[in-house]
């Protein structure tokens, strides 16, 4: 059964506390991502070597191995977005869907080993742009295809708060 698209739009995770995963988006800025992402990847191996990984809790949540692989995509866009960001006046991003990218790619057929070598590999890349961002660029901006403005420092704390919410996700 396919899962139910999250149409939520989670730009207020900015603004307060995450009931949920009790992220705190002001405790983050773009030097404190790198850390941060690489603190988390031995944990997000550790979900990928479960034994029930690609097992869903029910019919309506991803299965762990879906969360790696969704991390692993995010890692990868908010690199491209960073780099657009710093590189353009203004930058405008595409929509992405989530869903149709899990759909697309086969989350819950993945092996599980390559998922892990793949989001190390990204988590590792994104970590390290983000520890190249200059204090003087966090006021950078981008938009997003729905009209939600980011600068650096705001994408920075959405994205951080989508990779915790996914780990807390899978070990809550």
């Amino acid at each position: 059964m396919p899962i139910t698209p999250d149409q939520k739009d989670w730009t207020w995770v900015l603004s307060r506390p995450c009931p949920e995963c009790s992220f705190d988006a002001s405790t983050v800025t773009p030097a404190t991502v790198p850390g941060s992402v690489e603190n988390m990847l031995p944990r997000w191996r550790a979900v990928l070597r479960r034994p029930e990984v690609a097992e869903r809790p029910d019919e309506g949540t991803w299965s762990a191995l879906e969360y790696a692989c969704h991390v692993r995509d995010v890692f990868t866009l908010f690199d491209q977005r960073l780099n657009m960001m710093l590189e353009a006046e203004d930058a405008r991003f595409e929509n992405w869907d989530q869903d149709n990218t899990a759909i697309e790619k086969d989350y819950g057929s993945a092996d599980p080993a390559v998922v892990s070598t793949e989001l190390t590999a990204e988590g590792e890349q994104i970590a390290e742009s983000f520890s190249r961002v200059r204090e003087e660029d966090w006021g950078r901006t981008g938009l997003r295809g729905n009209g939600s403005e980011f600068t650096v420092l705001t994408l920075a704390q959405y994205f951080l708060h989508d990779v915790v919410h996914h780990l807390h996700d899978v070990d809550g």
